[in-house]
């Protein structure tokens, strides 16, 4: 038995774009595939089922927040985290890496790995490349992520406050080298990637579970073309794409994503890590790469925001306050279509009342049906590469423009204060 086989079925012949089927021990999911994040062993809000129902067929957990709490003991007891989650399909674990970066000002690291305080009980944790494959191990996922260096990819002195805190954190003063910072993680990764693939083949668990390797380099075409070289010189049934989505700019990621899928193996999955507007997706396709994941469709659905084919429809916008309409007509998901031999959507205006009123049902059908527009786009872009049909795409998906980022208002809607477009991609 292999822990993860990857067939190419279909090639644009236009671009770079492919679709495939990856298999797993706990089954198969055709790629390109969106992974919805289940950060702590949950999508949140989201029965297993009604997940399924999105069209979702992977979802993503994450080491650092289960090593927390409740503990990879626990959950290896239970029978792992598909069992404990009753998630019967393929699960993919993030190792921790983006959250020493997110959490940059609160630990420690070093080339043994990084010290951080618990923010469950303030107690110092210690995780390393060894400890984070154990931990992964424990949670028994198909696929497991390399603990890697995340810097931030764009000099911080060209940040906002908040970021360049961060980005800062490891320096000796408030204006990193940002250069040499991009060197030591490219070199760091390399060295961790090697402890995480000893640490795995030593395991007898590497025909149950695929590592992945991840490439660093931030914005320097050269950083980048240097960690794919020496990340895909160990071989692994897949690789990834870190460092992205984390302060940069549209143009920025498509570039980067642009040079560094080629460089990766054309007979193994390509994974962009934690990039999720609609536009990304469909250039990191065109660009070569096989999956997916971010917070988006669950983190805006919680705050209100609905994603559409033509942008994103502001809930609690007073406009809506008697507006009779699903999110999106034509929707098949449970808030559009409704659900019973009679179905009715549930309305615009309903679900405003439901957010003023601060009940669970609102984020809940929300975030269905945001779950269920990127399941609805990857359905599209798969057919579009198999059918070269791009600008069909284009045409049923306005928002996909490269003049779009998915954030702006929809024509029949009223305008609103538009957030931050490159929000944080940290599961958190």
């Amino acid at each position: 038995m292999t822990a993860l086989s990857f067939e190419i079925t279909a090639r644009s012949a236009t671009c770079a774009a492919r679709a495939g089927r990856v298999a797993t021990p706990h089954g198969e999911f055709e790629t390109p595939a969106f992974m919805p994040v289940g950060t702590r062993g949950t999508v949140k809000g989201v029965l297993p089922r009604d997940l399924a129902d999105t069209g979702a067929r992977v979802v993503l957990a994450n080491t650092y927040h289960l090593l927390l709490r409740p503990g990879p003991d626990l959950i290896r007891r239970r029978g792992g985290l598909h069992a404990f989650m009753n998630w019967p399909g393929p699960i993919l674990t993030d190792s921790g890496g983006y959250q020493v970066y997110s959490l940059g000002d609160t630990c420690r690291i070093t080339d043994d790995g990084v010290a951080f305080k618990s923010v469950v009980d303030g107690s110092t944790i210690e995780l390393t490349p060894e400890r984070s494959i154990d931990v992964q191990h424990a949670l028994g996922a198909d696929i497991i992520m390399a603990f890697d260096d995340c810097p931030p990819s764009v000099d911080p002195r060209s940040l906002n406050a908040t970021r360049r805190r961060l980005a800062s954190a490891h320096s000796a003063g408030p204006e990193a080298d940002h250069a040499r910072r991009l060197d030591e993680a490219n070199e760091r990764t390399v060295r961790w990637l090697e402890r995480c693939a000893s640490r795995h083949a030593c395991s007898g668990l590497a025909d149950r579970q695929a590592l992945f390797g991840i490439v660093q380099g931030g914005l320097d075409p050269d950083r980048r073309r240097w960690s794919a070289q020496r990340v895909c010189a160990i071989d692994l049934p897949g690789y990834a794409i870190g460092g992205v989505a984390v302060g940069e700019g549209p143009d920025q990621i498509e570039r980067v994503v642009s040079l560094t899928a080629p460089l990766l193996p054309e007979d193994r999955p390509r994974y962009l890590m934690g990039v999720g507007y609609e536009r990304d997706l469909v250039a990191a396709v065109r660009a070569g790469c096989d999956m997916f994941d971010c917070v988006l469709p669950t983190r805006n659905g919680r705050n209100a925001n609905a994603f559409t084919r033509t942008g994103q429809v502001r809930l609690k916008n007073a406009a809506f306050a008697e507006d009779d309409r699903p999110i999106e007509p034509g929707c098949d998901c449970p808030a559009c279509a409704g659900w019973g031999d009679a179905p009715r959507p549930f309305t615009r205006a309903y679900l405003r009342h439901l957010f003023l009123a601060q009940e669970m049902l609102g984020p809940i059908l929300v975030s269905l049906h945001n779950l269920r527009h990127f399941q609805r786009l990857l359905l599209d872009i798969r057919a579009a590469i198999r059918e070269d049909g791009w600008s069909a795409l284009a045409r049923r998906w306005p928002v996909v423009d490269p003049g779009s980022r998915g954030d702006a208002e929809p024509p029949d809607t009223p305008p609103s204060n538009r957030a931050d477009a490159q929000e944080s991609s940290d599961p958190c």
